[in-house]
């Protein structure tokens, strides 16, 4: 029996980050942590497509793979968020601090969207946000939500150049798709390990 694919792409739930640590030895991530409130995330590619010309033909095509920058929508930035990846403080009070000298850190963004068929899972292996610009309105007859949309940058890995990964469930990948969202999806991932 073939196996069935997806027509259509939709929606965005199960949104989680995970610290991204660079040192000479190499590339690790902490345990990812959700991003609750997701309400939407366009991706737009970076890079461009170079045609050299000779002989009155295309003669050779290079393609620049910048990875995507977009737009993550969020009903209210986590305080995990801020204070792990946008470098925010807290006080010994609960208030958290944004000061200029905040040091962004990188991350990995994991999500999964809807399909006709199956759910697909997501990673992006090497982003940055910028800090949230945040919408508040009076309350009127009824209550409407504000947003926080931060820019996202998804770059190439600086190991390998990766960018990202997808997963659809298949009866050979239950495991690993089920336990998805525990830590980053490196290729030939097994799961438990």
């Amino acid at each position: 029996m073939p196996e069935t694919k997806n027509k259509i792409l939709y929606g965005i739930e199960k949104c989680y980050v995970a610290l991204l640590t660079e040192t000479e030895e190499g590339i690790t991530y902490g345990t990812p942590f959700p991003v609750k409130g997701a309400r939407g995330l366009n991706m737009d590619p970076q890079g461009e497509l170079t045609k050299i010309f000779a002989d009155n033909i295309v003669y050779f095509k290079a393609n620049s793979n910048q990875g995507y920058e977009g737009d993550l929508v969020l009903l209210i930035t986590p305080e995990e968020f801020l204070t792990q990846i946008l470098g925010q403080t807290k006080d010994t009070n609960g208030a958290v601090f944004e000061n200029a000298d905040d040091k962004i850190a990188r991350f990995a963004l994991m999500f999964e969207g809807k399909g006709d068929e199956k759910a697909r899972r997501w990673v992006f292996y090497d982003c940055t946000a910028t800090r949230p610009s945040r919408e508040n309105n009076t309350l009127e007859e009824s209550v409407e939500a504000g947003e926080d949309t931060m820019t996202i940058t998804m770059s190439p890995r600086t190991s390998d150049k990766m960018v990202k990964a997808y997963i659809e469930p298949s009866e050979e990948n239950q495991d690993v798709y089920d336990t998805f969202f525990t830590k980053v999806y490196e290729k030939n991932a097994v799961a438990g390990v």
